[in-house]
């Protein structure tokens, strides 16, 4: 299944600053879609997690058209966290080669990864449809 390419979308909503702080793990999938919005990821998809797992609340997967913007948009999110006073990643992964990265950060976990690494591990089929969510839209 193909996810919704946020690219010519409207904006992506800031996350409430506030809510942040207090680590609301919604405000954080904000702010990850926000950056990776910013970053020009393709294909963007959340998987709402809450209810499935004890490991993270969301799983935010994107594509990349390199390497070199995998690589930038995992930089772009440690640096907006880390600007933003928050806790630093818990871990990336997979940055030295940038097929696949691996950004987690604790309550959301991001996946970017280049169209064809997505397409052959498919990481999506591990979900079903009651996980996956688009990002609102504002109209």
């Amino acid at each position: 299944m193909q996810g919704k390419s946020m690219s010519g979308a409207s904006p992506v909503t800031g996350p409430d600053p506030a809510a942040l702080e207090e680590g609301d793990p919604c405000a954080l999938r904000d702010l990850v879609l926000q950056v990776l919005d910013d970053a020009k990821a393709q294909d963007v998809e959340v998987f709402d997690l809450r209810e499935r797992n004890t490991f993270a609340d969301f799983m935010v997967v994107a594509s990349g058209t390199s390497s070199r913007q995998n690589k930038a948009m995992a930089d772009r999110l440690s640096m907006k966290i880390k600007a933003l006073g928050l806790s630093a990643p818990l871990g990336v992964e997979g940055q030295q080669e940038g097929e696949w990265v691996l950004v987690d950060l604790n309550d959301v976990v991001v996946h970017l990864m280049l169209p064809q690494t997505r397409a052959f591990y498919n990481l999506e089929k591990l979900w079903d449809e009651a996980t996956r969510s688009r990002p609102a839209q504002s109209s």
